[in-house]
């Protein structure tokens, strides 16, 4: 089974789209082509990963036109699936072992903290991972976390520790309560755009049989 865990561009949010009709004729064929210019944002229109560089200070020189692809692609995946609610504060490390069970043994974790519920259903940061739980995650060697919850509103400064120990993030995604198994194949894609250390992404998971 395949999810695509995307979130979709708002209505409200579509890119700036320029279309250019092109018209291609010969003497063997009559056609016209869609040609587009698109001005997007980086972050919060939709889906979109996080390299280390998105901080200037843990830089680590990954691009998204450098990062190796067989990094991202169909990569073994633990989920960890609480069922918190709006205001319900801070996920620690013992919350998160306790889900689970144990320590994460794959390269990647994907945190559905918010049960059925998406991000943009509870009021923006009300449930996030506390100092204990960014801890927990960083020291089970993961390079990859997709999670419905970050930060707090005070701002604890997760990013930079997720960054310096070279872990990518992949933020806003959707419908993460359909998934039903905890290991499954993670591919995050993205357009290989240079300079960039944030960009917009797709997230397909993979259940494993």
């Amino acid at each position: 089974m395949l999810y695509d865990l995307t979130c979709p561009y708002p209505a409200a949010k579509v890119p700036t789209i320029v279309r250019t009709d092109v018209h291609m004729k010969s003497g063997h064929t009559d056609y016209t082509g869609l040609v587009y210019d698109v001005t997007i944002h980086s972050m919060d229109d939709s889906s979109y990963i996080d390299f280390p560089g998105h901080i200037v200070q843990t830089d680590d020189g990954m691009r998204a036109d450098n990062a190796p692809a067989e990094l991202f692609f169909r990569i073994p995946c633990t989920v960890i699936r609480l069922a918190r609610i709006d205001h319900s504060g801070g996920v620690s490390a013992a919350e998160l072992e306790e889900a689970l069970g144990g320590i994460p043994q794959t390269p990647t974790l994907m945190i559905n903290a918010l049960g059925n519920l998406d991000p943009d259903e509870i009021e923006f940061r009300s449930v996030w991972l506390d100092d204990s739980a960014v801890d927990w995650i960083v020291s089970s060697g993961i390079r990859i976390l997709v999670s419905d919850i970050y930060e707090s509103m005070d701002i604890r400064g997760i990013f930079v520790k997720f960054f310096s120990n070279g872990i990518c993030t992949v933020c806003e995604p959707r419908g993460m309560g359909r998934l039903k198994k905890s290991r499954n194949l993670l591919t995050i894609s993205f357009p290989r755009i240079a300079t960039l250390t944030q960009v917009p992404c797709q997230i397909l998971v993979e259940e494993e049989d």
